[in-house]
C-alpha cells in the first residue's frame, strides 16, 4: 500500500464533509474494531515504493485510545494529519512518507488493545484513522500495552525503505501512562496472531528498533499519579528518545521536529522554525533528543 500523495485540497474537502462541526463521538463512530484493522488477522502491512512515492518512508503513529486519551486521535483527525503530511513534504526530513495509525489499549482488560491501519500516502490515511474504534478502556494497572505496537512493527510490517535501502522508518507511540512490563505469549497469540514466548517490553522495543527509529511521546498535560513515573520509566527504556509534550495539539509539529533532528537538523534551528507558541512547545518537547554528530560521538539517535 501507499500509492497517491497527500493533497491539502482533498484534505479540506474531506474535513468539511466528515469532521468539521462534529463531536468526537460523531467523527469516531465505530462501536467495535474492524476486521481489517485486527492485527491477529493481518499477515503483513507493507510500505512499498511506487511511481508516486519512489523512495517511500514508513512512519507509524501509535496513539493511546484509553480513557481521556481519545483527544490524541481527535486532534489528528481535525488538524494533525494535514500538518504532519504537509510539513514533511515542505521540510523534507525524509522522502515520500507512508503513514500508518495504530490505536493502543491495555492487553489485560481491553477487547481490542491494538488496531492497525494500512500504510497510506494520501487522504486514505484520514479515512482509515476515522474508522478506528476509540475503545476508551484501560485498567487500574498503571500502564498500557504500547509494547504491542513495538512487537507488531517488528513482526508484521515490511518496507522497501529497509529492504532495498537499509533505511529505517519511524515509530512513535503516544500516551500518558507507563508501559506494561511484557507481552505474554497468550496476548501475542490472541491480539497479534503471533506464536512467541512471553517477551519483555525491552525485547519488544529492541525488535522494533532493528528497522525503525523508535520514540515515545509522553502527553504531560493532565498526567495523573502512577506507582511508576512514566517519564522516568520511558527514559530508562528509550534513552534520548523520549519526548515530553505539554500541549497535545502540537503533536504533529513535534513528530516532524523529532524526525528532522534524527535526520541531522539542530534542535535550536528546528524549534525556531515554528512560529509563536509552537516554537516554545517544540523546544521543550525535543530538548532531550540527541543531535546527529554531537560531541558524544552519536551518529544516529541511540
Amino acid at each position: 500500500m501507499g500509492t497517491g500523495r497527500w493533497d491539502s485540497s482533498a484534505w479540506s474537502s474531506y474535513s468539511t464533509a466528515h469532521v468539521a462541526g462534529k463531536s468526537s463521538a460523531a467523527v469516531f463512530s465505530s462501536k467495535k474494531m474492524k476486521d481489517d484493522f485486527d492485527p491477529a488477522q493481518i499477515n503483513v502491512r507493507e510500505s512499498r515504493d511506487s511511481a508516486d512515492n519512489p523512495n517511500s518512508t514508513p512512519i507509524i503513529v501509535g496513539v493511546d485510545v484509553t480513557g481521556s486519551m481519545g483527544i490524541i486521535a481527535d486532534n489528528l483527525i481535525r488538524d494533525g494529519l494535514n500538518t504532519l503530511a504537509t510539513e514533511i513534504y515542505a521540510r523534507k526530513p525524509v522522502s515520500d512518507p507512508h503513514v500508518m495509525a495504530l490505536a493502543i489499549g491495555d492487553a489485560y482488560v481491553d477487547q481490542s488493545p491494538l488496531q492497525a491501519t494500512q500504510f497510506e500516502a494520501d487522504i486514505r490515511i484520514a479515512k482509515q484513522l476515522q474508522e478506528l474504534w476509540l475503545e476508551k478502556g484501560g485498567g487500574p494497572n498503571d500502564g498500557e500495552s504500547y509494547n504491542l505496537a513495538h512487537l507488531f512493527a517488528a513482526e508484521k510490517t515490511v518496507s522497501d525503505a529497509w529492504e532495498k535501502r537499509g533505511k529505517k522508518g519511524y515509530l512513535f507511540t503516544i500516551g500518558d501512562e507507563p508501559v506494561l512490563e511484557q507481552v505474554t505469549s497468550d496476548q501475542a497469540s490472541k491480539f497479534l496472531g503471533l506464536q512467541t514466548p512471553t517477551l519483555s517490553t525491552e525485547e519488544c522495543i529492541r525488535m522494533a528498533s532493528a528497522k525503525y527509529e523508535v520514540f515515545h511521546v509522553v502527553i504531560n498535560e493532565k498526567r495523573r499519579g502512577f506507582g511508576i513515573d512514566p517519564i522516568v520509566q520511558w527514559k530508562s527504556l528509550l534513552p534520548q528518545r523520549v519526548i515530553v509534550l505539554n500541549d497535545h495539539t502540537k503533536l504533529a509539529e513535534t513528530i516532524v521536529s523529532a524526525i528532522q533532528v534524527a535526520e541531522g537538523a539542530k534542535k535550536a534551528d528546528v524549534a525556531s522554525s515554528w512560529s509563536g507558541g509552537t516554537s516554545m512547545v517544540v523546544a521543550g518537547a525535543i530538548q532531550d533528543l540527541v543531535e546527529v554528530g554531537a560531541s558524544t560521538g552519536v551518529r544516529r539517535l541511540a
